[in-house]
């Protein structure tokens, strides 16, 4: 048959470049969505990994510039809902980090680093939702310890260009002493990002 195309039909091309498309997208938003909710729970260790980071009130500004305007921070649950109650919108989500990190208590805080674990991400178009696990051991200035565990339940929006989270949503797993003086060699500031 002289002069007859082989050739898929261009609506069956552009369905297929349309599909790979999407995943794409997908895994990308993925990808993002991951570091941006890791990069949260960095800027929450403590010593603070972030080098050059003056103070906490610059690394409050980090956090908060990684909501949405609209974002909610909430505890929820029979253990959290009291202890940490619903923050909605950048501002109140700033207080809410200022309460924790501007109220200088004995023992301070000297080591909390965040793990994450068992992730899930579902990402719609320009939306999304993740859940984790985190556990974070908390050591003291006195020697005390312990150890916390919660199940997070975020959403993310994409905004401009960027993926924001609209919503921090924690529930406490559960909170176990530990050993007095359990970490033995820790740093008082990290240089970890130092060039």
């Amino acid at each position: 048959m002289s002069g007859a195309q082989t050739d898929d039909p261009p609506d069956d091309r552009d369905a297929a470049i349309a599909a790979l498309t999407a995943r794409i997208d997908t895994l990308e938003a993925e990808a993002e969505i991951r570091r941006l909710q890791a990069r949260y729970m960095f800027l929450c260790d403590t010593p603070c990994p972030e080098f050059g980071v003056a103070d906490d009130a610059e690394r409050i500004e980090l956090i908060v510039g990684l909501y949405a305007d609209d974002a909610v921070w909430e505890g929820v649950g029979e253990y959290y809902d009291g202890q940490f109650g619903r923050a909605e919108g950048k501002q109140a989500i700033r207080q809410h980090f200022r309460r924790f990190w501007g109220e200088k208590s004995e023992p301070a805080l000297v080591l909390n680093a965040h793990y994450l674990t068992s992730e899930q991400i579902h990402v719609d178009g320009d939306t999304a939702t993740g859940q984790w696990i985190h556990m974070q051991p908390w050591l003291f200035s006195d020697g005390t310890a312990l150890l916390r565990s919660s199940r997070l339940n975020n959403a993310f929006r994409k905004v401009g260009g960027r993926w924001l989270v609209t919503r921090t949503r924690t529930e406490n797993v559960f909170v176990a002493p530990l050993n007095d003086g359990f970490a033995q060699s820790f740093p008082s500031t990290s240089v970890l990002m130092r060039d």
